[in-house]
């Protein structure tokens, strides 16, 4: 979400759990989400860069709150998503609340993705480099390469929130979904999964037709530590 060094730019990008397995390779000639950061009016550092965010009791609703006094979502819609609770909350462009499910997400936890992990082939990223990044995402909804609707939350790295896929059957995606625990949720290439209902029935549906801002909350302090201070997210490239 927020000015940072130019390195994360391509750090808190993310290769997605889906390419064949999990139906996240881009549809060839799906127009690539627009990117570019707005400006925000000062409402203060925004919560993300709190080094005590990871884990705190109400996060995603002080995140809430702090987008909606800032202004950063720009009048669109936008999704707050927790990975310490594996909970994503969806608001519409007013910051009133549409809904909320559990999510997936990247095997390993950590907020950076490896320097050009988005460039590995599948056989070549490690258990630890399958990583969630943090950070402020301008996203649109857009098609997989089987046509599917995702939302594209970084089309050029191929990291998407989209309705859960049954991938291998052990990865018993559905299962660790419907578990009333966040620690097994943990299981993807770094693609955020969604009950399939909530993607349709809001995502879809209250998403379609606009951009969107996705924020990825930070889960280690490290995040905060490095970028304190700081208040908008760093530049992103025009699509």
């Amino acid at each position: 979400m927020h000015i940072i060094s130019t390195n994360f730019n391509k750090s808190v990008l993310c290769l997605c759990a889906g390419l064949l397995i999990t139906g996240c390779v881009p549809q060839s000639g799906v127009k690539q989400a627009e990117n570019k950061a707005p400006a925000i009016v000062s409402a203060g550092p925004s919560p993300m860069f709190n080094p005590a965010i990871p884990g705190k009791a109400g996060a995603a609703q002080e995140m809430a709150e702090w987008v909606l006094r800032s202004r950063d979502n720009k009048n669109m819609p936008f999704a707050i998503v927790d990975k310490v609770e594996a909970k994503v909350y969806a608001y519409d462009a007013n910051g009133n609340h549409q809904g909320e499910a559990p999510v997936l997400l990247g095997l390993a936890k950590g907020d950076y993705s490896p320097p050009g992990i988005g460039d590995k082939p599948l056989s070549q990223i490690k258990p630890e480099e399958r990583i969630t990044p943090a950070g402020r995402f301008v996203a649109r909804m857009g098609r997989n390469h089987k046509g599917k609707d995702i939302l594209w939350v970084d089309y050029d790295e191929a990291l998407s929130l989209h309705a859960v896929v049954k991938g291998v059957p052990k990865d018993r995606r559905a299962q660790r979904l419907a578990s009333t625990t966040p620690l097994d949720n943990r299981i993807s290439f770094g693609c955020i999964n969604v009950p399939k209902p909530f993607f349709r029935d809001v995502i879809h549906k209250k998403f379609a037709g606009t951009a969107s801002v996705i924020y990825i909350l930070p889960e280690t302090k490290e995040f905060g530590n490095y970028n304190v201070g700081k208040i908008s997210s760093p530049p992103r490239p025009e699509g």
